[in-house]
């Protein structure tokens, strides 16, 4: 049924305009349920994209979650969501080395839009915010700023970091590679771009890579649940508040929903979606042992 779940939401991907949409699904194996929410916000395009996906690969069940932020047009973001995860579990080393097969995945998948963009006369790009669980293993890959966020033992912790060009290590990659950070209502690459790491943007591709950033977490009954959001709702509301709105709240969807009516009610200028992962089995034994 979570597979189920997982295909027909990939049907209901918001497109330009569309009022918000929101939806959810459970694994097969009853370890985790998910939900998302997506607005254009007070944006009259719509730019993000999501992907929610339960599959089977060598016997294991695989979730695939992510958040896809496009910038220069939608068509980056829409790519790296019909593409990047087909990539990854195609991949002949994502059970036995999956961190090498996720970083092999965003490259191969930011070539492969790069060459499709070969007739285009406009740069568009795309961040990339994923969660893969396989066993018990959370992997979190993340390129440019929509982010990560986990509940672990009550407390909200950030497992990416916002790719953005004035951050030291950052910047001076770039300059090595022969780019420039300057200020233009914020720091840009190039006084274009405000991320530093991103899918697409062929012109500024030698220093706006896809490389992700990848952190492994254990999946045990400390860790509640996961938030990958783009910067629709990071702009307005902390790490810290984001996890204590979902910590009450049962169902995925309505916690993503929750967070983007917030991040909406706060002002933000952006698309918004979110994507929530609830962790069952730990809610199960955090209840048995009362602290629940």
């Amino acid at each position: 049924m979570g597979y189920l779940n997982s295909v027909l939401s990939q049907s209901s991907q918001v497109h330009a305009d569309d009022a918000p949409v929101s939806g959810g699904g459970l694994s097969q194996n009853g370890k985790f349920s998910y939900g998302y929410a997506s607005s254009p916000g007070k944006r009259s395009s719509m730019e993000d994209f999501y992907e929610t996906r339960i599959d089977g690969v060598d016997g294991e069940v695989v979730g695939l979650f992510g958040v896809f932020d496009g910038h220069g047009g939608a068509r980056a973001a829409e790519y790296v969501k019909q593409n990047l995860f087909s990539n990854l579990i195609s991949h002949p080393k994502f059970i036995s080395d999956t961190k090498s097969a996720i970083a092999d995945a965003y490259s191969h998948t930011d070539s492969e839009f790069l060459k499709s963009e070969n007739t285009q006369n406009r740069d568009a790009g795309s961040t990339a915010s994923t969660a893969i669980l396989v066993g018990d293993r959370l992997l979190v890959a993340n390129v440019g700023d929509s982010r990560a966020v986990i509940c672990r033992g009550g407390n909200a912790f950030a497992v990416s970091r916002d790719h953005k060009p004035d951050q030291t290590d950052e910047r001076q990659r770039i300059e090595e590679a022969g780019g420039f950070v300057m200020w233009a209502g914020t720091w840009r690459v190039g006084g274009v771009l405000a991320v530093s790491r991103a899918f697409g943007d062929r012109l500024l591709k030698q220093f706006v890579v896809a490389d992700p950033e990848i952190r492994e977490e254990k999946v045990d009954d400390t860790l509640e649940f996961l938030i990958l959001a783009s910067d629709g709702l990071w702009d307005v509301v902390t790490n810290e508040e984001a996890v204590s709105m979902v910590k009450p709240i049962q169902d995925p969807e309505e916690a993503a929903k929750r967070l983007m009516q917030e991040a909406y009610q706060r002002g933000s200028a952006d698309n918004i979606t979110i994507v929530v992962v609830q962790f069952l089995a730990n809610e199960e034994e955090s209840s048995n042992s009362g602290s629940g």
